[in-house]
């Protein structure tokens, strides 16, 4: 069984046991971290394609070491002009150890689920009730999009901060 992840930005083509060095990861050496967007899922020759992920399926890891890689070496050159620039860099990764693959039914995903469809009809209620006294200035245009969108403004995607702030001011 293995899975294709997106992890840190990249993704990579993992199986259980295997070890893989990823950009540098939040969290101490011994956590655990779950990944939520598996692209692809191989298991006994049953292939499952997400679009463009596969909803409910995870892969769980152990971090086990944060380090940094080799050295890169950078240098420039433009022939006959006396120009050389040697410039380098250590790129900081993380050691870890895929634990789990869960094609479907991860817990992570289901409890995101469940916990807002309960409270979706209360927090409608009040953002309309408390949205004078929201300070919308002080929310980044994520937040204001994610707002526009629980307040159900159609073209919200569009709208520029200002925009966003007065239309959910109406």
């Amino acid at each position: 069984m293995y899975a294709i992840v997106e992890i840190a930005g990249q993704q990579f083509k993992v199986a259980k046991d295997q070890k893989v060095y990823v950009h540098r990861l939040q969290g101490e050496e011994g956590s655990k971290v779950s990944f939520d967007n598996v692209l692809l899922v191989e298991d006994k020759g049953n292939v499952t394609i997400g679009a463009p992920a596969i909803e409910g399926a995870s892969v769980t890891a152990k971090i086990l070491g944060h380090l940094k890689g080799d050295k890169v070496i950078v240098f420039k050159k433009k022939r006959r002009k006396g120009y050389k620039k040697k410039n380098g860099h250590r790129q900081y990764l993380s050691e870890i150890q895929i634990e789990a693959i869960a094609a479907s039914g991860a817990k992570k995903t289901a409890k995101k689920e469940a916990a807002p469809k309960k409270e979706a009809a209360p927090k409608k209620a009040e953002v309309k009730e408390s949205a004078a006294t929201v300070d919308y200035s002080s929310m980044t245009v994520a937040e204001l999009k994610a707002a526009a969108k629980e307040a159900g403004i159609k073209g919200y995607t569009s709208l520029k901060k200002a925009e966003l702030i007065e239309a959910l001011t109406k």
